[in-house]
């Protein structure tokens, strides 16, 4: 036992540079197949949202003024379902008011109370956007909404650019207001 020669073992620096673009590769493999499988839900959840020309959207505002979408063509607008018990759209809502200080926005707050209800949640909340009640769901119904928040990008003729349900960020719903105004 005394005259058995030592045993050599590689050096931890030879194997590491071979080891590391195998720890890349499975980090981006990893990222894609979530990226994939988030593109694949969100697509699933999109399916029953309204496509091509926007449906009707008319209604009073929570001041009283008639609006209708029919009367906003020739620029893109943000139309955004929310709900006042939605704990996702509350963290979408200051997002939604930034943007409508820079964009038009209508949004429509869907089964949230009457008009009294949602402005006492609008002005504890500091929040400023257009709103139409939608407190029966009709107008989310002809829009194909299954739940909030949805929202759609519409380009300047009118047309559905862009949709989504869930939460989305400032920054892409900006984003797709400015493609949506390049379409034409």
């Amino acid at each position: 036992m005394e005259n058995e020669p030592p045993v050599t073992r590689p050096e931890a620096d030879q194997d590491q540079p071979a080891a590391r673009p195998r720890r890349f590769r499975g980090w981006l493999v990893n990222i894609v197949l979530i990226l994939v499988i988030f593109a694949g839900v969100q697509w699933w959840k999109a399916r029953p949202l309204a496509s091509g020309e926007a449906p009707p959207l008319a209604g009073e505002t929570l001041d009283g003024t008639s609006l209708d979408l029919a009367s906003y063509r020739g620029m893109p607008v943000l139309v955004h379902f929310w709900a006042s018990w939605c704990p996702v759209c509350k963290a979408m809502d200051g997002a939604i008011d930034s943007i409508a200080a820079d964009h038009r926005v209508i949004t429509v707050a869907m089964q949230s109370g009457g008009t009294a209800e949602i402005g006492r949640f609008m002005a504890d909340a500091d929040l400023s956007f257009t709103v139409i009640p939608d407190p029966d769901g009709r107008i989310a119904g002809l829009w194909g909404v299954p739940g909030v928040p949805a929202s759609f990008v519409l380009d300047p003729a009118g047309r559905i650019a862009f949709s989504t349900v869930g939460i989305s960020t400032e920054t892409g719903l900006r984003a797709r207001l400015w493609a949506a105004d390049r379409t034409e």
